[in-house]
């Protein structure tokens, strides 16, 4: 049993989380304004007058606690030390060590996220999936986030694993700049993959190196631009293959 106060249990985990406070927040700088990309007139929503603070990359302190929200060492700590002894032993082979693999690790919401050098990512894959003590078997979905403020990092990779033995979730998080867009195909891995890293790179332009038929899967194949990438317009383009246009949004008609 812990014997810390709740008040203090309660402070330990606001620390994890990038801003806990207004006054923090109203220090961090401001990276967009706004949102749907409207400049103009048109904006019905509210939503221009949006400020997008940009929050510091942080890393969660220990212990991790789990994911019912406790501050005492748990689940989370659990992962993390057995993936660390068993990248330990990889690297006495040649592989990375922990600290070469992860740059980071974030405990949000109760959830348990690890940032893996692209470069690693299929070797701590393989070995969330191989050791007897972690044994993430299924890979439950990849997805990409455009992130055009992080600048060197613009492009996330997301990978959401899930181990059947232990029943645990875990999320592994990689990240490449607009000018590299490569990151290690998973496919080998998590054959399931191939269809989930065609629709990221369809929709945000990531190219997974290793990929065995990386072509498009949602859009036409010559569609020129990644749709769901923050840069990309929201209308006024033409859609290729029927003719038509699509207004921008300070032109669309008004419903209200």
């Amino acid at each position: 049993m812990s014997s810390q106060h709740p008040e203090q249990k309660a402070e330990q985990a606001a620390d994890r989380l990038p801003a806990h406070t207004e006054e923090e927040r109203r220090e961090q700088p401001v990276a967009r304004t706004g949102m749907f990309g409207v400049k103009t007139t048109g904006d019905t929503s509210g939503y221009g007058g949006l400020v997008i603070r940009q929050a510091p990359k942080v890393s969660s302190p220990r212990p991790y606690g789990g994911p019912e929200g406790t501050a005492d060492r748990g689940e989370f700590d659990e992962i993390a030390d057995e993936l660390e002894r068993a990248l330990g032993g990889a690297a006495a082979a040649g592989g990375p060590a922990f600290g070469d693999a992860i740059e980071r690790v974030v405990v949000d919401r109760g959830e348990l996220t690890f940032y893996v050098r692209r470069e690693h990512l299929q070797a701590v894959a393989k070995t969330m999936r191989d050791d007897p003590e972690l044994r993430f078997e299924l890979c439950s979905g990849l997805s990409g986030v455009h992130y055009p403020q992080d600048t060197g990092a613009e492009l996330h990779s997301v990978v959401h694993l899930l181990s059947i033995t232990h029943n645990r979730r875990v999320r592994l998080e990689t990240t490449c700049p607009d000018a590299d867009p490569h990151i290690p195909s998973l496919v080998s891995v998590y054959p399931t993959n191939d269809w989930h890293e065609r629709e990221t790179y369809d929709f945000f332009g990531i190219i997974y190196d290793g990929h065995p038929a990386l072509t498009r899967i949602e859009m036409p194949d010559d569609w020129v631009g990644h749709p769901q990438r923050k840069d990309y317009p929201l209308g006024g383009i033409p859609v290729e293959y029927r003719g038509a246009e699509i207004p921008p949004p300070d032109e669309r008609r008004s419903y209200v």
